[in-house]
């Protein structure tokens, strides 16, 4: 029985010695120790790292601090022009360019450099975005520049934008900045719906991106069908559809005599004789002659 007991006895010495060390450890920082039953689990990172992704702080950002375990230090501060948040205990801290992470990783270390805490876990979130802005250009309503946040969708900038007008592509593209300063591309399907999975809901909008919807091409068409008139060209259409386009051949016309008068490169013009499955260009004019018979 006494060699049953010893084993106990010094297995709660030990847990005892850990947690008078811990109480010596926060003493040591100027901080009383952690009541018992208080929790032990940190907010990770990653838990808001998705809806923080790519954004980066700058002067107006409305920003949230909480640092775990101590609700004192709890506040909403803004961003100031000089790119830093005034932060509780150390002062000023830089945070400008910085995601909400790297922010809350800097203050941390601000904290425990000081010496107010042994192991600090901040929490930074973004309240309202004020430097995240986004440049809107070519066939929209409003042209200008608008602010985005980490869930702003392009539907989202297009409707701030006053939306497409009658001109606008069904393909715009967003143009952004790589680490090299280089101007990259990028298509977007402006014909996609929004609640429909797919490259425009999924692409991600960042600050200093611009978004351009260009003026849709276009091809005419007259003669033998039923609207002769202009219409939006769409990719891959072909003679046949742009007829169907116009609401098809009349009685007297015949799809075996289409004409397509093209521009070139030097500005001038050449007659093709159009077959049904040919593919219509930007600013093709299509005529459909009269049947023969």
């Amino acid at each position: 029985m006494k060699h049953a007991v010893l084993p106990l006895i010094t297995a709660l010495l030990l847990i005892a010695a850990s947690l008078v060390q811990s109480a010596v450890a926060q003493s040591v920082a100027g901080q009383p120790a952690a009541p018992t039953g208080a929790p032990t689990a940190v907010p990770s990172a990653a838990q808001n790292a998705a809806s923080q992704r790519l954004v980066r702080l700058g002067p107006g950002d409305s920003v949230s601090i909480e640092v775990y375990g101590q609700p004192d230090m709890t506040s909403t501060v803004y961003v100031g022009d000089d790119g830093s948040i005034s932060v509780p205990l150390v002062g000023k801290v830089q945070v400008a360019g910085l995601s909400p992470i790297e922010a809350a990783q800097k203050m941390e270390k601000a904290l425990r450099d000081g010496g107010y805490f042994v192991d600090p876990h901040v929490n930074i979130n973004v309240v309202q975005s004020r430097s995240q802005r986004v440049s809107v250009l070519g066939e929209v309503g409003t042209p200008g520049r608008y602010p985005i946040d980490p869930n702003t969708t392009v539907f989202d900038l297009l409707a701030q934008a006053g939306g497409i007008t009658q001109f606008g592509a069904d393909q715009g593209y967003v143009t952004r900045r790589d680490a090299q300063g280089n101007a990259v591309r990028y298509p977007v399907d402006l014909r996609q719906l929004p609640g429909k999975t797919g490259r425009t809901q999924s692409f991600t909008l960042q600050g200093g991106d611009e978004l351009f919807v260009p003026h849709y091409d276009q091809f005419y068409i007259y003669g033998e069908v039923t609207t002769p008139n202009m219409y939006q060209l769409q990719p891959g259409m072909t003679v046949i559809q742009a007829i169907a386009r116009a609401g098809g051949i009349t009685p007297r016309g015949s799809e075996h005599r289409v004409q397509i008068k093209r521009t070139k490169s030097d500005g001038t013009f050449t007659i093709v004789r159009a077959k049904p499955n040919d593919l219509v260009q930007p600013n093709d004019v299509v005529y459909v002659k009269e049947s023969i018979f």
